[in-house]
This record gives C-alpha cells, sequence and structure tokens, in this order.
C-alpha cells in the first residue's frame, strides 16, 4: 500500500537567485503561507484571509495568489472549498483496519466524533462479481447504499456498500437514523459481524468522489475493498470506500479482538 506522506513541519524555500523571474513570486508566497501554517499563525481549520487581502498584503496580483494557493493545495496543507475559501487542513485520522472495523468506534479511539451520511440507496441485480463475494445466485437482488463517512464535519471517506435482500431489507433507514451500519445490522438480527479481507491500492479519484471529499482530484485517494460476514461466515456486505488520503492513515491491525 502506499500513500502520500502528511507533510511534517514548515516547506523550506528553495527559491534561488538563478529561478526565473515568473516563478518567484508564486513559489515565494505559497512558501511564506506554507511557513504560517507550519508555525501555527495559521491553525488546523482555520479560513485563509481572502485572496484579494492576499493579494494586498504581497503585493500582486489575485491570480497570483491562485497560483499559490494552487501549490498549497497540491500539496495537501490546504483545502479550497468553493465559494467559501481557503481553509488550513486540519487533522488527520489514524484508523485501523482489523478483525472489526467499525466507523464510529474508530473515530472514538481518537478522540473524534463521526457518522455516516447516506448519500443514496437502490436495488440492483448483483454482478458475477458482487454474486461471487456475497455467495448469492447472480442477478439476485441487493441493497446498494452510497455513503460518506465524516468526523467532526470533514469527510474522510465515501462509499459503495451492497447488501444482500431481502434479508436487510430496512437497513437503509436504520443507518440514516443512527449514522451507523453496525446499528442497522443489529436491527437485523446480526449482533457482531467480522472483517474477512481488506485489499488496498492508491488511485486517483474520479470528480464525483473527490468532490465529495472535497479533495482536488489530482490527489490521491486510498481504495479499500472489503468483505463482513456474520458470525456464521455469511457474508453481509461487500464494499468499496474510497478515504481522503491527506487526511487518513489506514494501519491494520492483524490481532483477533
Amino acid at each position: 500500500m502506499t500513500a502520500n506522506a502528511l507533510p511534517s513541519g514548515p516547506l523550506q524555500h528553495t527559491a534561488t537567485p538563478t529561478r526565473p523571474a515568473r516563478d518567484s513570486f508564486w513559489t515565494r508566497i505559497a512558501t511564506e503561507l506554507a511557513d504560517a501554517i507550519g508555525s501555527g499563525i495559521y491553525a488546523p481549520g482555520e479560513r485563509l484571509p481572502s485572496e484579494h487581502a492576499l493579494a494586498e498584503q504581497f503585493g500582486v496580483n489575485r491570480h497570483t495568489i491562485r497560483r499559490s494557493l494552487a501549490s498549497l493545495c497540491s500539496q495537501g496543507l490546504v483545502r479550497i472549498s468553493q465559494g467559501s475559501g481557503t481553509y488550513v487542513e486540519d487533522f488527520a485520522v489514524d484508523l485501523v483496519l482489523g478483525k472489526r472495523t467499525r466507523h464510529q468506534q474508530g473515530l472514538a479511539q481518537a478522540g473524534l466524533r463521526g457518522s455516516l451520511v447516506v448519500l443514496g440507496e437502490e436495488t440492483v441485480r448483483a454482478t458475477a462479481a458482487l454474486a461471487k463475494a456475497l455467495q448469492v445466485p447472480a442477478r439476485s437482488p441487493l441493497l446498494a447504499l452510497r455513503v460518506r463517512g465524516d468526523a467532526e464535519g470533514q469527510p474522510l471517506h465515501l462509499s459503495e456498500r451492497y447488501f444482500p435482500l431481502p434479508r436487510f431489507a430496512n437497513l437503509a433507514q436504520v443507518v440514516r437514523e443512527t449514522g451507523s451500519i453496525t446499528a442497522g445490522f443489529a436491527a437485523h438480527g446480526v449482533a457482531d459481524y467480522t472483517r474477512r479481507e481488506s485489499r488496498i491500492t492508491a488511485e486517483l479519484p474520479i470528480s464525483e468522489v473527490a468532490a465529495q471529499l472535497r479533495q482536488p482530484a489530482t490527489r490521491p485517494v486510498l481504495l479499500v475493498e472489503s468483505l463482513n460476514v456474520d458470525p456464521s461466515g455469511n457474508p453481509i456486505e461487500w464494499a468499496r470506500a474510497w478515504f481522503a488520503g491527506d487526511r487518513v492513515k489506514l494501519t491494520i491491525d492483524h490481532h483477533e479482538h
């Protein structure tokens, strides 16, 4: 598994006297802003001054400021929210993928509050791959949920989840009410479940995933494909989740819990 490393501190100024003049302004501004972020002048989660204010502060035009901010965004130091402003990236969460992986429990261990937000639901027919994973006949009905996992108001992951029907017919409603897949399973008689496997790769997100995660499409995400089973070993959920690579560190726990 590969992932972008989180910036560990202020970036060093690398400009030299031989750097072309057309590059010197925006790179110098980006470096000064990065130093300010690293030294705590701009705190995690804080909104930076507007483009207009920064342009006046540095004595340049707004196009130069946009280029500097875009550079910081590509480095994972800030996020740009259209119509709202530019914010310092505020935290990186260490999430554990183990035998029992729970979104809310994992965040609670990190001292954060979070929940799952259902973005959409539909009934689909199992493809050959899904039928094999969930051990159901091909073309069997499945509940498909599109879900975003948030923590302290920040999106951490976007996922597509599939559940056998009719066994989990009302699961979407429970998840909408509770923000918890675990609560949804419990409401359908599954008091415990475990993860049989997780497969992790890195890729560039499609535009929809990038938008939901509030990150540029040029920044890699971590793709996790997983299968959960009930206490009898029956598959109950197959999921594909895209994690914001600069906000999440995934740890694999091989111990039994």
